[in-house]
């Protein structure tokens, strides 16, 4: 297959498991969508969304977000990971969405990457789910699988956001990083990966990815 010859299996595969896609991240508007990103680094979305439920009972808009203290913030985040500098995102981000955006989350990735604790990937996913914007967030999942699938060259996050946007239409990227995301995790983890299974890599899968798997299985059965 050509390269766009696997896109389009991709596509088509992806729609047929995902015609709905859940959004993984709880959340119910913009600024809670964002804290919900931030809190994501290092830590799983399932953990997210036990934790952010006790935060925003508290504080979900930067109006209370910043009377709270960074300490408090930090006890109810800390089951997430790097609390200490996590903390200090969401208090800081709060006070500058209240100062400069009128307690409002902005709408470009200019604004949102010059927030504390924003990078490109969670302005990317604010940008995409909350205001629809089309963007390619590339977390592990994404960038493990563009590899596997030989749609890029897997040297880093940028290089494969820049692939994934060069093979995939514009128009489905907010639906294609949320389908690629929940394979990863259902059908092509990192760990445990059954190729049986995964249909995509088994079709399209890079060729030095699936002999491998076929040598590491045939090991294991010695």
């Amino acid at each position: 297959m050509t390269k766009k010859e696997r896109a389009t299996f991709v596509i088509n595969t992806l729609n047929e498991l995902y015609p709905s896609i859940p959004v993984p991240l709880d959340h119910k508007d913009p600024y809670t969508l964002l804290i919900a990103v931030l809190l994501s680094a290092q830590c799983t979305d399932v953990r997210v969304n036990q934790i952010t439920p006790l935060l925003f009972a508290k504080a979900d808009n930067p109006n209370d977000m910043v009377k709270m203290s960074v300490e408090e913030i930090k006890e109810i985040i800390r089951p997430c990971g790097l609390s200490p500098m996590k903390s200090k995102g969401i208090y800081g981000l709060s006070k500058i969405l209240i100062e400069k955006h009128n307690g409002e989350v902005p709408q470009s990735f200019e604004a949102l990457e010059a927030l504390p604790s924003v990078g490109h990937k969670t302005a990317s996913v604010v940008m995409s789910q909350a205001f629809g914007v089309p963007a390619f967030p590339v977390d592990t999942h994404i960038h493990r699988l563009m590899y596997r699938w030989n749609l890029s060259d897997g040297k880093n996050v940028v290089q494969t956001e820049k692939d994934a946007k060069a093979i995939f239409p514009k128009e489905l990227w907010n639906d294609l990083h949320l389908q690629i995301i929940w394979y990863g995790r259902e059908y092509s983890p990192a760990r445990g990966w059954d190729l049986e299974k995964d249909v995509i890599t088994k079709t399209i899968g890079r060729k030095s990815i699936l002999m491998d798997f076929s040598k590491t299985s045939k090991t294991l059965k010695k």
